[in-house]
């Protein structure tokens, strides 16, 4: 495989030897591109990998700065570009096939370039960058300049691509827009122009968007203003108005997954819902396309999503994730679907090559297949790609010709080592973590993720096979690990446990036990020399309690699979005592660790610093945890986490880390002598590595890039190389009788592969003693596989349990008569006193248990009681939150009234605090309409005594009568108070001060409306006040009347009591309606659950009670006085009235005799027996009878009292009703106002909106009008230059002649044919099939193409110039001067051709300018219009008030004031209505003849004041054209000197003097002067005379010399050579030529020469001696 020239970091090594990279394996992430018909390449990490498609041959390039991003190629000039992942990238252009660097893009993208397309014509390359910048670029990448760029924040695009037919057009899609870029070109300057594409919706139907900023069919609201765009409503002004939608206005739209150009420029769009669009290239109109369904419809894949798309002539290839490709046959606006390929897995991309002979394939998974067009189609598979990237690799042993890898998903397979080809793959149904082959047989394990290892078969390298599976735990296999002679294989799991095995198939794969160590191992290293008996093992893992690393050291004997239960216990543990664990720490976290094959040495790479230690292990035996010292410390030149590995004889060491650099160190000194970076950072650097046996191939495989690299050596020799063959070959020889028994065995064993091989996972059998409870616990399933871990546990517990089964049974029988004493105890406990019983946990055994079981109990109640005290605050927190709104805030707290027997309820206002802002406001407004009231009053007093004194002039002779009249008139007049049907509301009724209102009529300015808003709150709060004043004085009523029933319901109770009555009181209450403060208190009776009382709380109440008892009885033995009383007079001292109803006169003891044996004395007792009960009786009738009388008082006084306040209160509700529709009358002007305020808000975001925008537009025209100047300069220049081309053509064509005039005129003729003939320049025509198959043609207007065409131009024009082609008679000299004029006038041709064509272009640019500025003209006076009609519709608004009249319920004003004939709608109102209106009408009427009357007065006093003024103007001009002329007078220097000089005739005299002495001064000079000049004179005429002489004698020597030259010329002419005069001239001009370069020379080494004196001068002067006085 050959590789790119590119040059790897760092120095070279001592030796000579140094790495480079064999071959790559990887696979396309990114879309694979054609760079020649016969070739595809992709990105993989840190190389771009080329294919030839005929050999399959690879070719590599590395990206010296880590990961390739994007890439892309350009077919005509056969270059691949890509970009760098670093910060600010780099774009990087390669020659195909040399692969050899062209230039280097550098721009200014910060992070990453997501997109790059080279254009079908010329040298430029689009690119688009990530955030932050998103922006696209245009490039000259030859010339290496940027010719235009465009940001477009937050937009990321998906796919990009150029117009094949017109470079000018570039298309940029994304999941929810389309966007074509227009790249328009003036001379050499490019410019981005963008248009976006309307798509449809996702019904594929389109919808009629209406304009934002100038909306056209907005509704017209007669009564509440004008209707406004929302980006108004919004209060939006800026740029973001003008896209602004809300989200009711947001349609779903197709979203868009692939696009592709046609040869007509048009484009066709893939969605993801299914449609397929076609785009108009110049207009950008959308149609979306009809499906044609056939008969026999699809039994699948009723909706295609297209993922990828190209264009064939008769309509497009796509495919989406089903894994078929479909062919879309376009027919006018329909198109019908065919199935035109299978493929096996999802495609993603689709490419044509350059002669659409093959169809390029690309899966998901990065498989690439070539489909051949022909008579015999064919579909060849590329590159057959693994499932997902490597997760591990590892050489089959020796290592020199078949290498294993293995991905996640469990996919092994089986490469050749010399080119990378997969000779066969095997797929295990587990997903895989690692895998490791054996050194002492053809075989290989693989570790699951569920804890099982596979081993392969791989003895014959075309058809691996997997031999045996081992169920080891339920953790995942993280490490295998063979020794060096490959007798043991080491797993280890993420449970830390390592598991012992047999490497030898023969055995079965035996295991031999298991050893534990710390979780997450890090790395497992083995020793295994030649010559011992023992393998040694170091095992690394993390300690992070004590942020160190620990190691753990054990040895494995030969023999331990002879004897394997020695070694390990019944659950199959390794004996420390047999393996010789020790156990190790390190200062620093350590990443990984390798053991020295002397096994005196451990090689650390720390995790945190940057370097690599090597420890000395103790020679002495310890026990716990020895810590090692460094003792070699080397800086690794890594950074990030490495791993360190040894090579197969020891000597070296091979370190990786994350920045992706490998290193080969000397194990002794740790020193670098080779170097390599095959992978980078980007890709999380390199994940695992492998060395062959032999040394001379080490297989590379990155963490995330998905590359495996496999590096060689370059100068490779010396004791290095002779060290490990020599090692190598010793290897071989010991290990080639193993490998041979092995693989007999591996091919003589014939096993299927989902058969279990092992007895060890064989399911364990159902026990058949069940004599305990404890065995049923290891009843196993027939069906359920279990780990060799637990297998073996269960045996173990088997053979204890079988061991110890006698002592179990007596056990048990213990433990059940134990139970039955303590069961006995219990009975006993229950029938003791309270005192002496025990409680019921003082008979568990198990205290710990129980414990144990309270702590938990415990611990849950906490945790509940926690949960419920957050709950608790919760709603507290809630509660307290409503509290304060809904009741402290309020000053007035509502609170309702209830009548006592009528359902009525009367509630109050609630009413908040105003705050300090709201007083302050209403402060404000209330002194600015006092102020303005009294500047009112002042101006109608001022307005008053004027007109009353204009009345006493001309009214003086009317009467009194008429002036009281007129008195009684005007009264009403003054009255400012409006009525209520136009003050709107009803708010003077509960005394509200309406006087310092507005009239609504006025209300105009915001202020206004403002001050309005305050004043009509005020009034609200004033009737709510008004209001809760009357509701508090009835509440206190209220409260009265229910203290006055209760206390007469005493009376009442007590007389009900006397006359035992059977009625029920009525006892009035207040409702929790009336009193809401009781709903903040909770009473016992509310509360449902049961109280949990405390211990210590009950036992304290308990006491307390008892206490109490005693105290009582106490009390109550001491009281003889009240038992005394008690006994004898039943309690009282006194008998009352009201007991005169219970007390009974006792029968004398003689009426219990027969009335027979009674005496006289007993008869007259008898009598007055009977007189005192007669007495008692009426005494009893008569105070019944006043108690009756008294309780039929206190209830109808009861009645009548509650009956009053009833009535009270239901004119209470009438009021409130009223005062409910007052406050709603008032806050419906408020509601009013607040709109018109938010409508003159949003007119004013509308005025501004448009302002700004008006703005942007005329900063737009200036720009346009700027780069229509500067393109009509750079026109005009063109067009001169191109005038001046053509000129210089046409004087070449008309000198042709005048060149040629010293030869004869036909050979002359002749060459003028020549001159015009143009060599004809055969086009190939392409074959008729490839015109036939490429859709696409020629594509012009490409700059190679121009070049090649004049290449081929000059070619045949040297054809032309042959001597062949020379006319007869010709001489040779004449020809090729001919030739040179030829050449010159072809060349000048081509380049009026080439200004021509760029003066098109750029005619066409400045139309298109001059096309946008008249479109940004429109704009603004688009703009200017709708400001015109907003500032209409603001000032409509301002004037069109809405008012709010008051009108009586059943009253209408009709509309129609005509005659009416028909009153089958009318409504009869009251006649005093009407006379009140037209008694305004009246006065109203009165008052505007008053005011005709007194504005004529003041028109009169007006024509009389402007004739006045007229006057006084006259005056003014009279008086100000005398001031004019006064100051006009002229009054010279002169005259002012005469008037203010007093000595001026002295003066005078002094000034005459001065000027004659002045004039004589003068004579005498003019005399010299004329003298002079004489002189002057005659000299010239000598001078002239002289020169007379001279002329004379040159022209007689220029007759001479005119003959001379006249003679040879003639002989010139005769001999037929170039004229000796224009050598002569030739050589003169020369010769002054170099004369003036010479002279140039000397001049320039003259100022160097003094420049150098200078320097010379400065440098000596500083050596000497500085001598300062001092």
């Amino acid at each position: 495989m050959a590789q790119g020239r590119e040059r790897e970091e760092g120095p070279s090594p001592a030796g000579g030897a140094n790495l480079s990279v064999r071959w790559v394996q990887g696979f396309p992430k990114q879309n694979v591109h054609f760079v020649n018909d016969k070739t595809i390449c992709y990105s993989s990490g840190n190389y771009v990998i080329f294919i030839n498609i005929e050999t399959k041959k690879k070719t590599v390039l590395q990206c010296i700065n880590g990961i390739v991003g994007v890439m892309a190629t350009n077919i005509p000039y056969e270059v691949v570009a890509f970009s760098d992942r670093r910060l600010k990238p780099l774009i990087y252009i390669y020659n195909f096939p040399g692969l050899t660097r062209r230039t280097k893009l550098k721009g200014n993208v910060l992070l990453d370039y997501t997109l790059l397309s080279f254009s079908y014509c010329g040298t430029y390359l689009a690119t688009y960058s990530s955030l932050p910048e998103f922006e696209l670029a245009l490039w000259n990448w030859e010339s290496n300049v940027i010719l235009c760029k465009k940001s477009q924040p937050g937009v990321d695009v998906s796919q990009m691509s150029f117009n094949p037919m017109n470079w000018h057009q570039l298309c940029l899609s994304s999941p929810s827009t389309v966007t074509v870029w227009t790249i328009e070109r003036s001379n050499q300057e490019h410019y981005f122009k963008a248009k976006s594409v309307k798509l449809p919706l996702e019904d594929g139907s389109f919808f009629d968007e209406t304009s934002v900023i100038f909306p056209t069919s907005m509704p017209k609201d007669p009564i509440y203003g004008p209707v406004l765009p929302l980006s108004a409503l919004a209060g939006l002004v800026n740029e973001e108005a003008e896209t602004f939608r809300p989200k009711d206005d947001l349609y779903p739209m197709l979203h868009p997954t692939v696009h592709c150009w046609t040869p007509t420029s048009d484009l066709y769009v893939g969605c993801e819902e299914g449609h397929l669009l076609m785009i108009n290239g110049d207009t950008l109109k959308v149609t979306v396309l009809n499906k044609v369904e056939e008969e026999e419809s699809f039994d699948r894949r009723n909706l295609i999503s297209p993922v990828t798309m190209v264009y064939q002539k008769e309509g497009v290839f796509t495919s989406g994730i089903d894994g078929f490709i479909y062919s879309f046959i376009i027919k006018d606006l329909n198109y019908k679907i065919e199935d035109f390929l299978e493929i096996e897995e999802p495609v993603e991309h689709l490419m044509f090559s350059p002669s659409y002979k093959m169809l390029l394939i690309q899966t998901d998974k990065g498989s690439v297949y070539i489909y051949t067009f022909g008579e015999e189609p064919n579909l060849d598979k590329v590159l057959d790609a693994c499932d997902g990237k490597f997760q591990a690799v590892d050489f089959i042993t020796p290592g020199t010709k078949h290498f294993m890898t293995l991905t996640h998903s469990g996919e092994v397979c089986v490469w050749w080592m010399e080119e990378c080809v997969c000779a066969s793959r095997i797929y295990l149904s587990n997903p895989t973590t690692t895998l490791a082959c054996s050194p002492s047989s053809l075989s290989a394990a693989v570790g699951t993720v569920d804890g099982c290892v596979h081993f392969l078969d791989v003895h014959d390298v075309e058809s691996p096979k997997a031999i045996h599976k081992a169920f080891l735990s339920e953790s995942s296999i993280s490490h295998l690990t063979y020794d060096q002679r490959g007798l043991y294989l080491l797993v280890g799991t993420s449970a830390g446990k390592i598991f012992v095995m047999n490497a030898r198939p023969s055995s079965s794969f035996q295991i031999l036990g298991f050893t534990e160590v710390g979780k997450d191992i890090l790395q497992i290293s083995t020793v295994s020399l030649l010559e011992t008996e023992r393998v040694k093992v170091l095992v690394l893992y993390p300690h992070p309690e004590a942020g160190r690393s620990r190691l753990e050291t054990f040895t494995l004997p030969r023999s331990l699979p002879e004897v394997p239960t020695t070694f390990a216990d019944d659950r199959g543990r390794l004996r420390n005592e047999f393996i010789h664990r020790s156990l190790y720490e390190t200062e620093h976290t350590l990443s990984s660790a390798v053991l020295e094959l002397q096994s005196n040495r451990i090689y650390g790479f720390c995790d945190q610093v940057p370097y690599i230690c090597s420890y000395l292990l103790p020679k002495k035996e310890h026990s716990g945890v020895y810590v090692l010292k460094p003792f070699q410390k080397v800086q690794s030149k890594h950074y990030g986490p490495g791993t360190l590995h040894l090579s197969s004889h020891g000597l070296w060491v091979i370190t990786i880390a994350k920045c992706g650099i490998l290193c080969v160190r000397d194990v002794s000194t740790l020193e670098t002598f080779a170097r390599c970076r095959s992978h980078s950072h980007q890709g999380h650097g390199i994940q695992s590595m492998r060395i062959s046996m032999d040394g001379q191939s080490i297989l590379v495989n990155g963490k995330d890039d998905g590359t495996l690299v496999c590096l060689k050596w370059k100068r490779f020799g010396g004791n290095s190389a002779a060290d490990i063959l020599e090692y190598f070959q010793q290897l071989s020889n010991y290990l080639s009788s193993t490998m041979e028994e092995e693989n007999d065995y591996l091919s003589k064993q014939i096993v299927p592969v989902d058969v279990e091989h092992d007895s060890e996972h064989a399911v364990s059998q159902n026990k058949s003693s069940v004599d305990s409870s404890q065995e049923e616990l290891y009843v196993a399933d027939n069906v359920k596989e279990i780990p060799w871990i637990q297998q073996k546990m269960q045996e173990a517990i088997k053979k204890e349990v079988k061991l110890f089964s006698q002592k179990r049974k007596e056990i048990k029988t213990g433990i059940r008569a134990l139970a039955k004493t303590i069961l006995g105890m219990m009975e006993e406990n229950e029938q003791v006193d309270d005192i002496a019983k025990l409680d019921q946990y003082e008979f568990g055994l198990d205290l710990e248990e129980l414990e144990r079981l309270h702590d938990e109990n415990e611990e849950e109640v906490a945790k509940m009681r926690k949960d419920v005290e957050m709950h608790n605050l919760a709603k507290s927190y809630l509660a307290e939150i409503i509290k304060e709104e809904c009741w402290n805030s309020m000053v007035v707290k509502g609170r309702a009234l209830k009548c006592f027997h009528i359902p009525y309820v009367v509630e109050n206002f609630p009413m908040k605090e105003r705050t300090a802002e709201e007083q302050e406001e209403l402060k404000r407004v209330l002194q600015q309409k006092k102020t303005e009231a009294e500047c009112l009053k002042l101006r109608k007093e001022i307005v008053e005594v004027q007109s009353a004194a204009a009345l006493v002039k001309k009214h003086h002779e009317e009467d009194d009568d008429d002036d009281e009249e007129e008195e009684e008139e005007n009264k009403p007049v003054k009255d400012t108070n409006l009525p209520n049907y136009l003050l709107g509301s009803l708010s003077t009724d509960f005394g509200a001060d309406i006087s310092l209102l507005s009239s609504q009529l006025e209300l105009h300015s915001r202020e206004e409306k403002v001050n309005q808003i305050i004043l009509l709150k005020d009034i609200i709060h004033k009737v709510k006040t008004v209001f809760n004043q009357e509701f508090d004085a009835a509440y206190k009523q209220k409260e009265s009347e229910v203290a006055r029933v209760k206390e007469r319901n005493i009376r009442i109770k007590e007389i009900i009591r006397d006359l035992d009555l059977d009625e029920t009181v009525w006892e009035p209450e207040f409702d929790d309606c009336e009193k809401p403060e009781r709903t903040f208190v909770v009473a016992s009776d509310e509360i449902k659950a049961h109280k949990h009382i405390k211990p210590w709380h009950k036992a304290k109440a308990e006491l307390t009670v008892t206490r109490e008892m005693e105290r009582w009885l106490q009390t109550r033995s001491t009281d003889t006085r009240r038992r005394a009383l008690m006994d004898m007079m039943g309690g009282v001292l006194e008998v009352k009235k009201e007991d005169i109803l219970k007390m009974a006169i006792p029968q004398p003891a003689f009426m219990a005799k027969p009335d027979a044996v009674w005496t006289e004395e007993e008869r007259k007792q008898f009598k007055d027996y009977e007189k005192k009960v007669k007495e008692l009786n009426e005494e009893r009738d008569k105070y019944r009878k006043s108690l009756e009388t008294e309780l039929k008082k206190l209830q109808n006084s009861i009645q009548e009292s509650t009956q009053n306040f009833d009535d009270h209160l239901k004119k209470l509700f009438e009021k409130r009703v009223k005062a409910e529709m007052v406050v709603n009358q008032e806050e419906l002007k408020i509601s009013n106002l607040v709109f018109s305020l938010l409508l003159d808000e949003e007119l004013s975001y509308r005025e501004t909106f448009l302002n700004n925008y008006l703005t942007r537009k005329q900063e737009e025209k200036s720009q346009a009008s700027e780069a229509i100047q500067k393109a009509r300069e750079e026109l005009d220049m063109c067009k001169e230059h191109y005038d001046n081309l053509l000129a210089e053509d046409k004087v070449l064509d008309r000198s042709f002649k005048k060149e040629f005039s010293e030869i004869p005129s036909h050979q002359v003729d002749i060459l003028y044919k020549l001159f015009k003939r143009r060599p004809r320049i055969h086009k190939q025509k392409p074959h008729s099939d490839t015109a036939s198959i490429i859709p696409f043609g020629e594509r012009p207007g490409s700059a190679k193409l121009n070049k090649e065409h004049l290449a081929q131009l000059m070619k045949a024009m040297d054809e032309l110039d042959s001597i062949t082609n020379m006319p007869e008679g010709l001489d040779p000299l004449v020809w090729d001067h001919f030739c040179i004029t030829r050449r010159a006038k072809v060349e000048n041709e081509q380049k009026v051709k080439q200004k021509a064509a760029g003066l098109v272009e750029m005619a066409a640019f400045l139309r298109r300018r001059v096309e946008d500025d008249e479109k940004v003209q429109q704009d603004i006076e688009r703009v200017f219009h709708e400001l015109v009609l907003l500032q209409d519709e603001k000032g409509r608004f301002q004037l069109d008030l809405m008012i709010q009249i008051l009108l009586k319920q059943g009253q209408v004003e009709l509309e129609n004031f005509q005659l009416m004939l028909e009153y089958s709608d009318a409504i009869l109102i009251n006649k005093n209505i009407i006379e009140d209106l037209n008694s305004v009408i009246r006065t109203q009427g009165q008052k505007k003849v008053a005011s005709m009357m007194e504005s004529k007065d003041v028109h009169k006093g007006i024509f009389q004041i402007e004739w006045e003024h007229k006057k006084m103007e006259m005056e003014m001009e009279d008086l100000n054209q005398k001031a004019w002329d006064i100051q006009m007078l002229f009054f010279s220097r002169d005259r002012q000197k005469y008037l203010n000089e007093p000595h001026y005739e002295t003066l005078i005299a002094i000034q005459i003097g001065i000027m004659e002495q002045t004039i004589d001064v003068l004579d005498k000079t003019h005399k010299k002067n004329v003298d002079n000049c004489k002189r002057l004179l005659k000299k010239l005429e000598k001078f002239s005379n002289q020169k007379d002489i001279a002329n004379h004698s040159l022209c007689c020597s220029l007759r001479e010399e005119l003959v001379a030259v006249s003679e040879r010329q003639g002989i010139c002419n005769a001999m037929g050579s170039k004229l000796t005069c224009e050598k002569i001239a030739k050589e003169r001009y020369e010769n002054m030529i170099q004369q003036q370069k010479l002279t140039n020379v000397s001049r320039q080494q003259a100022a160097q020469i003094s420049i150098l004196q200078a320097e010379v001068e400065r440098l000596r002067m500083k050596t000497f001696p500085a001598l300062v006085q001092m």
